[in-house]
């Protein structure tokens, strides 16, 4: 995608398939397919999210799901991805490479918060690991596929400026990033990128997508994530609310022309509520 800035429809457990993504196709420039529980542990652990009355995607072959999703959105004016959560390596790559053969992203989710992701090494504990966390992103990024990693903020001992360098060394492309309620932490890491030196100097900082989520509901939201230094915003819940969906695309279109100013739409509904 050369285009920017970009709207970026975020993940809904259990719910954000292809059928999803057309929906919000005519608003939207990526929609991230997911999450997908892609290895047994992390499997066995999503079974016991749905036992307690979540949605899950919990299909025989989920690699083989991945990419059906994503053919069916060959013809969808919107970049398909998906992201995906593992408590081993390998199962990575092999998704990485279901996204590269189609030109889609791979998103390594590193923020779920769930206990029993947590347990089994996915989600948010990636965090706390970015050794391991450097080795997912790497497994991903050798495949050429687009490689998004989904953080989340507000995680006690954790450092996103840290993480975003760990991520990005490793060859993250992205760093989508839910900044609960301390949207300033995007300034923090627009920050970091900008000060970073060209990828040519080895640092691969520089050259990071910062996406900003949590939320945006229209004019202002956009505007305030603008200025802290975000090149994109993304909308999880508002991609199942065809208005709050529209009023966020026409500010994204605002942002790209130049027109959004910071304070906006003082009319913004009440945030997004957090996964």
């Amino acid at each position: 995608m050369t285009r920017g800035p970009l709207l970026v429809a975020a993940s809904l457990s259990g719910a954000a398939d292809a059928e999803w993504a057309r929906a919000a196709a005519d608003h939207v420039d990526v929609a991230l397919l997911g999450g997908i529980a892609i290895d047994p542990v992390s499997r066995a652990a999503a079974r016991d999210l749905v036992s307690r009355g979540r949605d899950e995607f919990l299909p025989a072959d989920p690699l083989a799901f991945a990419a059906d999703q994503l053919d069916a959105l060959a013809d969808a004016p919107v970049r398909p991805g998906v992201n995906v959560r593992s408590a081993t390596r390998g199962p990575v790559r092999e998704a990485a490479k279901v996204c590269a053969d189609r030109g889609a992203v791979c998103e390594i989710n590193a923020h779920c918060r769930q206990p029993e992701l947590r347990a089994v090494g996915c989600g948010e504990s990636l965090l706390r690991d970015p050794g391991r966390l450097a080795r997912y992103v790497a497994a991903a990024a050798e495949t050429d596929a687009t490689t998004s990693v989904k953080v989340r903020a507000e995680v006690p001992g954790v450092d996103l400026v840290a993480v975003a360098e760990t991520a990005a060394d490793a060859g993250a492309d992205w760093l989508h990033v839910d900044a609960m309620d301390s949207e300033a932490v995007i300034a923090d890491i627009a920050t970091a990128v900008d000060a970073a030196p060209e990828r040519g100097d080895g640092d691969g900082l520089a050259d990071l997508t910062l996406v900003a989520n949590n939320g945006v509901r229209g004019r202002e939201t956009v505007a305030e994530y603008a200025a802290y230094g975000a090149d994109a915003v993304s909308v999880g819940r508002p991609t199942e609310d065809p208005p709050a969906l529209a009023r966020v695309g026409d500010a994204v279109e605002a942002w790209r022309s130049g027109t959004v100013s910071r304070g906006g739409d003082k009319a913004d509904p009440e945030r997004e509520a957090r996964p």
